[in-house]
């Protein structure tokens, strides 16, 4: 028996790229929903607006829902 290293290798390239790829959108779409707190601590900085996040938090989970049903149809689908 051998050890396709090569084959390996790339499998755990690919499932690491993906892993970072779900935790980063789906980080991005906590901030984007941050944009509807409320904030009282009196600073005058750049707001994005709650519409804004909201969207950019539908795309990100989104993108991270592809990824994660892409991977599930590559493992189970073929």
């Amino acid at each position: 028996m051998t050890v396709h290293w090569g084959s390996l290798f790339v499998v755990f390239l690919v499932s690491l790229g993906s892993a970072v790829a779900v935790v980063v959108l789906v980080a991005l779409a906590m901030l984007g929903l941050s944009a509807r707190a409320a904030v009282d601590d009196g600073t005058a900085g750049p707001r994005r607006s709650p519409a804004a996040g909201t969207a950019r938090a539908i795309v990100c989970v989104a993108a991270a829902a592809f990824v994660v049903l892409f991977g599930l149809w590559v493992v189970i689908g073929r």
